[in-house]
């Protein structure tokens, strides 16, 4: 291998197509489904442009176990044609899909490997061996059983210079939401101690913001880093102030024989701002419309709008507020969902709008 080669990765994850996205739509309006389709295809247009050696998926693909059939052909068309550019693709299972993929003849492209059950692939870039362990999402007490896990893939047996973890799971010091709340414990949470010293990273889905947990230049007897690159979309208003994107990683050969992360670059995907709406005070039916517009009137037109009902909103001026009142007085580039103050069969009804 030449002395300045590297080995450049594509990690994403958290995709969850299908989302908002209804094959026979009881409305025509704006749905939030277009948006996730579109930024995982612009990771696929970015990785055929730039050509990584290898791409990632962390997991949960889809956004539920199970989607439409016209969805799965969606997608799995995509990673067709993806995968006859000739860059690898590995995906793992997430809890999303309940830890399996929809079954199809696509995914039998020798580019498209999935981590179907616990196991390794091996690669070999330019005399480099290169190993990817993996294993669907363990979604019951994956604290006790990791180790197995990581055992059942043949880890510690592979002989490669590069042995990389992929996993759909939530690592002890993640954190998430606007409080910053933190994993520490449960039978959910693997013990950062628990990762095997010699995995070169950790590449890793499930949680939602991007983040690195531990040192990049890792030494020979250091714990890896784990790498969340967070989904490509917002899922929730818990997200409302978190960059969207993927990870480019580039691994090079160190002079001491070892090798390093020597580039971790975050590529920002478009976002849709969201923003919570309060009605309250002195409304009246007769006033409502109106100063909902003049509310949104400085707001992005494509914003994605949480609608709450303050203390104060008179019972009467509340009841007309409906989702079909709204798709009425909101611009139709704006998508809507019910917040704090409307009952669970109001925000049931409501869904993106």
């Amino acid at each position: 291998m030449e002395p300045n080669a590297s080995i450049r990765l594509l990690l994403f994850t958290d995709t969850h197509l299908g989302f908002d996205f209804p094959i026979r739509p009881r409305l025509q309006q704006r749905r939030r489904g277009p948006d996730f389709f579109a930024n995982f295809r612009r990771v696929l247009k970015h990785a055929r442009e730039h050509r990584p050696d290898f791409v990632i998926h962390g997991g949960d693909l889809f956004f539920r176990a199970r989607v439409p059939q016209r969805i799965v052909d969606i997608v799995y068309t995509d990673l067709l044609e993806f995968a006859a550019e000739g860059i690898p693709i590995l995906i793992i299972p997430g809890n999303h899909e309940r830890s399996v993929l929809p079954i199809s003849l696509f995914l039998n492209h020798p580019n498209i490997y999935i981590f179907d059950q616990p196991r390794s692939y091996l690669f070999t870039i330019a005399g480099v061996s290169v190993a990817f362990s993996g294993f669907p999402c363990e979604r019951k007490i994956v604290r006790d059983r990791f180790s197995s896990l990581v055992s059942s893939t043949g880890f510690h047996a592979l002989d490669s210079q590069i042995k990389l973890l992929c996993m759909h799971q939530t690592v002890e010091g993640a954190q998430v939401g606007p409080s910053d709340y933190t994993f520490r414990s449960g039978k959910d949470v693997i013990r950062r101690s628990d990762l095997p010293i010699d995995a070169f990273a950790v590449l890793c889905g499930h949680i939602h913001r991007r983040q690195v947990l531990g040192r990049l230049d890792k030494a020979e007897r250091d714990l890896p880093a784990v790498i969340y690159p967070g989904s490509t979309e917002r899922t929730s208003f818990a997200e409302r102030d978190e960059p969207k994107g993927f990870y480019e990683i580039e691994l090079a050969p160190q002079p001491a024989g070892n090798w390093q992360i020597i580039g971790l670059d975050f590529i920002q995907l478009p976002a849709r701002p969201m923003e919570d709406l309060i009605l309250d005070g002195n409304l009246t039916p007769d006033t409502l419309a109106s100063t909902i517009r003049s509310q949104i009137s400085d707001l992005n037109r494509d914003a994605i709008l949480r609608i709450i009902a303050g203390p104060d909103l008179d019972p009467k001026v509340k009841v007309l507020i409906t989702s079909r009142f709204l798709r009425q007085v909101l611009p139709e580039s704006m998508n809507f969902q019910f917040g704090k103050g409307f009952n669970v069969w109001r925000n049931e009804k409501s869904g993106s709008a």
